[in-house]
């Protein structure tokens, strides 16, 4: 299947509830590479590698967080960089 890098804005309640740790989780779940921050507007930012399918799947995985709420998602199809690994920055 062919990889494709989404970069992805999160809104709602996804600081201070384990949102990172849970997407970094996700990520090696699904084989995604990448990586995740906190931004300063209380939202977290993402950049999510693998097949769309994949990163649907660890999206899913983070709205259904029990701590925290999604309440709005921004998400753009950006070029591939051949990350090796996901990070938390």
């Amino acid at each position: 299947m062919e990889k494709i890098r989404r970069h992805i804005i999160f809104y709602g309640y996804v600081q201070g509830v384990g949102f990172r740790w849970r997407a970094s989780n996700a990520a090696q779940r699904f084989g995604i590479t990448g990586w995740v921050r906190n931004l300063d507007d209380g939202s977290v930012e993402m950049e999510a590698e693998g097949t769309e399918s994949d990163i649907n799947d660890m999206i899913e995985v983070l709205k259904a967080h029990i701590w925290g709420s999604i309440d709005d998602m921004i998400s753009e199809h950006i070029p591939l960089r051949g990350d090796h690994v996901f990070e938390i920055v």
